[in-house]
């Protein structure tokens, strides 16, 4: 190691990517793991009663219910996909502290009204329509947080991106963890929601304090400062108008910076493409098609009121992130290599192994694996395999570049996950008819 590099001493910058990557995700994780208390006030007010009684049965949920999902996968990722392409080619021009600061306090804002609106009593409609408001305004911002972060996490040294990939995977086992809680804790489920949006509102205002702290850390200043010494670098966060100035006459001299974004593109397709195509088939399953099987050994018991939340949501959650933190370690297959695509083109399989388990209501094709177990057992694989290949993407992404063309390499690799988010949404709408 160099001497003249600063330690990154108590793993200080580490751990703010760490809670940046929790940050990151946390506002979606938390939406999409209360879909009970959305569903729960999406009922049809004259049929509250009989849904009530009869829980369990497609046939009772009224068409906001059963719409749900889908809107607001597609809700989430459609935004994110827009504002990530808009982050990748206007960062340059918005400072960084704006950025990330303003999306985080925007996102905190958001999840304060979310949980003053448990209090609230609205129609089914108006709520809905509310609700996808802010999903939409929740993953407008997160998009522009994380095409920002990876671009941060490309100046540093590889393994910077890893903490920020193990946050998001942590960001969805945390919120599966409090919403089981809060259905542990008896409480009526208006009252869970308001402790468990308030809980969502504490962690975001950590993780904007850790933020606050970053520009202060001498190894992260050193990164910073030696990426302004190189002339063609898409530069992050200079407050300094002067210096920005004279950068951009440099950039126009040389003609660089207009073709850097397609020339940076040629080098990391294959592994951009890998990751969007890992998330299309993540999000074309994940929630619009799980989160709707249902138990087969429950029997009316209390396991069928924690099915869902354990072995959807926090299993997914924890394999995931399992997956995500074992490339801090374990960086396998390497960044050339061409099994790595064919290991993300191999997730397909899950396609048909989720659709031919017991999702309910179903209307085609017929269910092959009814018991629970092998839902458990898919969902561990798929969760895995997911956090895992996809952090080795992210990771070796920027590596693929010079130094100089690290950071636009982060917000192109930042671009093609949305874009696999965003992809996976629209098939959710197929996957879920076919069955």
């Amino acid at each position: 190691m160099d001497p003249q590099v600063p330690k990154d001493k108590y793993n200080a910058v580490w751990l703010v990517f760490f809670m940046l990557g929790l940050g990151t995700l946390l506002p979606w994780n938390f939406f999409m793991t209360a879909t009970m208390y959305f569903t729960s006030r999406l009922a049809d007010p004259l049929s509250k009663a009989n849904s009530s009684a009869n829980a369990t049965e497609g046939g009772s949920r009224s068409v906001l219910q059963a719409k749900f999902n889908n809107v607001m996968t597609l809700c989430a990722m459609v935004p994110l996909l827009v504002f990530t392409c808009l982050n990748s080619v206007l960062h340059q021009r918005i400072p960084q502290k704006l950025r990330i600061g303003g999306s985080l306090t925007a996102i905190l804002s958001v999840f304060m009204l979310t949980a003053i609106l448990v209090k609230v009593a609205l129609e089914p409609l108006p709520f809905f329509v509310i609700t996808m408001i802010k999903i939409i305004c929740i993953n407008s911002f997160g998009a522009v947080l994380q095409g920002s972060l990876f671009g941060m996490a490309g100046l540093l040294p590889a393994s910077y991106t890893t903490p920020i990939m193990s946050g998001q995977g942590l960001a969805g086992t945390f919120a599966a963890f409090s919403m089981i809680c809060a259905i542990a804790s008896g409480s009526a489920i208006h009252d869970s929601a308001f402790g468990y949006f308030i809980t969502a509102c504490a962690v975001i205002s950590l993780t904007i304090a850790s933020y606050a702290v970053l520009p202060n850390l001498a190894f992260f200043q050193y990164y910073q400062q030696g990426q302004q010494n190189i002339p063609s670098e898409d530069q992050e966060n200079k407050m300094d108008l002067l210096k920005k100035d004279e950068r951009q006459k440099s950039a126009g001299d040389d003609g660089k910076k207009t073709q850097s974004i397609p020339a940076i593109f040629k080098k990391i397709w294959v592994t951009a493409f890998s990751v969007c195509f890992a998330f299309t088939i993540t999000i074309g399953l994940f929630p619009a098609v799980t989160a709707d099987i249902k138990s087969t050994i429950a029997n009316g018991g209390k396991w069928e009121q924690y099915f869902i939340p354990v072995s959807c949501f926090l299993l997914f959650n924890v394999f995931d992130w399992m997956g995500r933190s074992l490339t801090a370690v374990c960086m396998w297959p390497g960044k050339d290599s061409k099994l790595l695509p064919g290991l993300l083109v191999a997730r397909v399989i899950f396609v048909p192994l989720f659709m031919l388990c017991n999702v309910q209501p179903r209307y085609n094709l017929p269910v092959y694996f009814a018991h629970d177990g092998w839902f458990i057992g898919f969902m561990i694989l798929f969760a895995f395999s997911n956090g895992y290949l996809a952090s080795l993407c992210m990771c070796f992404g920027p590596k693929k570049v010079d130094p100089s063309e690290a950071e636009t390499a982060g917000t192109i690799m930042a671009f093609f996950l949305s874009l696999g988010l965003a992809c996976g949404a629209s098939l959710s709408f197929l996957f879920r008819g076919l069955i």
